[in-house]
């Protein structure tokens, strides 16, 4: 079974269109037969674990002290698997490396956090070929000033990120990676460098 990690905001709520988005994603990625990993908290993180446990599929929690202890917070109740760090560093190396895929819903300095440091390790060949979907209008914004300037190769950008509005793109753009790159099976994983 193939492991997409989500990433994405922790302050999003029931009712916001990024929330039902986000479960909507997670029942379909469950659905498609992947595992989900997230951060194991709340917002994105729940959304994506509700609807991933609800459709019976296997979800996966990162959490660390330098979350649960600063603001309180204890992982979502949705979750099968749990996997604690000290270090927050610690934490996204575990959901980078353990990931057959990655999926960034909107978020903020995190959410950004989590997509350069997956993004670099792709472009420079520290991570073995992977699916990178963003996910939303401010992420392909983004891309496209990044692209605008001279400090973003043109076009690099397309070997690495694919984007998508709809969750059912999203999926989609996952499924479709594989065959598109010719690849009957994934390469094996870097690591494990951490252990839980």
């Amino acid at each position: 079974m193939k492991t997409i990690s989500v990433f994405g905001s922790s302050q999003v709520r029931p009712g916001d269109p990024v929330y039902a988005d986000a479960e909507a994603l997670g029942r379909g990625l469950a659905q498609a037969g992947y595992a989900v990993m997230s951060g194991g908290y709340r917002g994105v993180m729940e959304a994506v674990s509700k609807g991933a446990r609800e459709a019976g599929g296997s979800v996966i929690g990162v959490t660390t002290d330098q979350i649960s202890s600063r603001f309180a917070v204890q992982p979502n109740a949705w979750l099968s698997e749990i996997h604690h760090y000290a270090l927050l560093r610690d934490r996204l190396l575990h959901m980078v490396e353990r990931a057959d895929g990655y999926l960034a819903m909107p978020g903020g300095v995190g959410t950004l956090h989590e997509i350069a440091e997956t993004w670099e390790l792709l472009r420079i060949g520290a991570l073995p070929r992977r699916p990178f979907v963003v996910y939303g209008e401010m992420w392909k914004m983004l891309i496209r000033e990044l692209q605008a300037t001279r400090f973003l190769a043109g076009g690099c950008e397309e070997r690495y990120v694919a984007w998508a509005l709809q969750p059912a793109d999203a999926i989609d753009l996952l499924d479709n990676w594989w065959q598109r790159m010719n690849l009957d099976a994934l390469p094996p994983k870097v690591g494990p460098s951490l252990s839980p």
